[in-house]
């Protein structure tokens, strides 16, 4: 007779802690062996290199910087404090119904719908940069709960919604315009001096892909991963109060409060508009999404701020909250079983400062940028050589600007040579990017997916990991990240506009 085997899963944190000794060790080592590279950037309008070396951490001044700032950068992470803010209002329209009431009639709704829903969601939610993933893997978690589907399918869906489209979304973000702006300063170094930057300049090529990426994700996941998971989840929870009233006037509250917010980041001469704008810079672009724009750093406080209102008002008329008491508790709704995302955040914040410090991703990286202008390709060779040169880097360094500022300078021009237009580059760049960060466990995002996962756990028997989750993702993955290289190939080579004035080839 065999014995049943008990599947040993390695819970998440030690995880987190196993990846945190490994990259300390490969400090040793490649700190040992003289491993370097040679960063390349603009500064002060010309090209430099500067010599990047991989530091030990497990030295002196590695275990001095450990201990001396692990406090101060788990204070200073900012997803944590992003995180607590919007889930005090997605908190009150759970408590107050709203929620509810929103998704009550959707309930039979097909299961094509609801995903096609949701990557779309996911995809266009880029508006708001990183933001999205805070507000959006909370609330479609609720939405499919409601909807008597399992929250953890709606959870990996949104996901992947946000990170694959985090390029490709209908309308662009300050990301676009810091990316296009490093573009820019690439290309007229030494090549192009006329050549400027345009947001609208990969419209078109963006808009088909996210409706593309929209369509056949739908397909993939019900392929991959709805077979999973069951298909319908009662929702055990206590029976609220819907009120047609309530929700008429909940829905008249968010309009009013979205259009102050439109009228207070309009760039016009009347009282009061323009003053969550940063006046003191050039293009709209920048007064809305720059580094001292109200509005950026607002909108998290912009958007909890709605949903407070919002659900006070439904709560009061459903009854479903009774009195002030009952409303402060119910902003804290949301954070009931998610005492684990902020174990994960802390041990996360350590492993990320310690791969900062080291400098092993710059140095990687480099010395895949000196590769990348090493070989002699050009076309189709040099697009998808590119593209996985860009997910490698993605692995240990997550933040796209970053990748960015190391390789534009190198890559734009190289490109350019190639007869490929920067646009069209920094299209291939978005693409690859979101491909990349979607199986990374260095992605701060997957690890607060991870956290939602293990809240909506119903399950025992299957038990949620870094790496099991990767593993049931990948498939999907794999399959989208497929449909867009082809895409990026197809359009290529068949050569027709990719946004306003602008081609794929120069």
């Amino acid at each position: 007779m065999k014995k049943n085997k008990k599947k040993n899963v390695r819970g998440a944190v030690s995880t987190l802690l196993t990846l945190t000794i490994i990259i300390s060790i490969a400090s040793l080592v490649l700190s040992l062996i003289g491993f370097q590279g040679n960063k390349t950037y603009i500064g002060n309008g010309n090209l430099e290199t500067s010599l990047v070396v991989v530091k030990n951490v497990i030295s002196i001044d590695g275990i001095k910087y450990i201990v001396g700032n692990v406090v101060t950068n788990f204070i200073n992470f900012k997803p944590l404090a992003i995180l607590v803010i919007s889930l005090v209002g997605i908190g009150i329209l759970e408590k107050s119904g709203l929620l509810n009431a929103m998704f009550f009639k959707l309930k039979n709704v097909k299961f094509e719908i609801v995903v096609f829903f949701t990557l779309f969601l996911g995809i266009i939610s880029s508006f708001i940069g990183e933001y999205s993933y805070m507000f959006l893997i909370p609330f479609i978690a609720l939405m499919y709960k409601y909807l008597n589907r399992n929250p953890i399918l709606g959870i990996l869906t949104v996901f992947i919604g946000i990170t694959l489209g985090y390029g490709t979304g209908l309308i662009f973000n300050y990301d676009d315009y810091q990316l296009g702006m490093l573009t820019q300063n690439a290309a007229t170094l030494d090549v192009d001096k006329s050549y400027e930057y345009h947001l609208f300049s990969n419209i078109y090529i963006m808009i088909f892909l996210t409706f593309l990426l929209t369509f056949i994700g739908t397909m993939v996941i019900k392929r991959f991963l709805f077979t999973k998971f069951p298909k319908k989840q009662i929702n055990e929870e206590e029976e609220l109060n819907i009120s047609k009233k309530g929700f008429i006037l909940a829905s008249v509250t968010a309009l009013i409060g979205i259009l102050l917010v439109v009228y207070m980041i309009l760039d016009i001469k009347l009282p009061g508009a323009g003053i969550l704008l940063d006046t003191n810079s050039k293009s709209y672009i920048e007064k809305l999404f720059g580094s001292n724009s109200p509005f950026r750093e607002g909108i998290v406080f912009i958007i909890t701020f709605i949903m407070m209102a919002s659900g006070f008002v439904y709560g009061k008329i459903s009854k479903n909250i009774k009195n002030s008491h009952e409303y402060s508790l119910g902003l804290s709704k949301s954070f009931e079983n998610l005492g684990f995302v902020f174990v994960l955040m802390f041990f996360t914040s350590v492993m990320i400062s310690i791969v900062d410090w080291t400098n092993i991703g710059v140095v990687i990286s480099s010395n895949l940028v000196d590769f990348l202008s090493s070989v002699s390709l050009s076309g189709l060779p040099l697009i998808i050589i590119f593209m996985f040169v860009v997910i490698l880097m993605s692995i240990l360094i997550p933040s796209t600007l970053t990748k960015w500022e190391l390789l534009s300078p190198t890559v734009i021009p190289l490109f350019m040579r190639a007869n490929i237009t920067p646009d069209f580059t920094q299209f291939i760049f978005k693409v690859a990017d979101g491909i990349g960060k979607c199986i990374t466990p260095f992605f701060i995002y997957f690890i607060i997916m991870i956290a939602f996962l293990e809240k909506y756990r119903k399950d025992e028997k299957q038990q949620i990991s870094l790496f099991g989750t990767l593993k049931l993702i990948l498939p999907v993955i794999l399959m989208l990240s497929l449909v867009m290289i082809l895409f990026v190939v197809l359009w290529y080579v068949i050569g027709i506009p990719i946004g306003i004035g602008t081609t794929s080839t120069i």
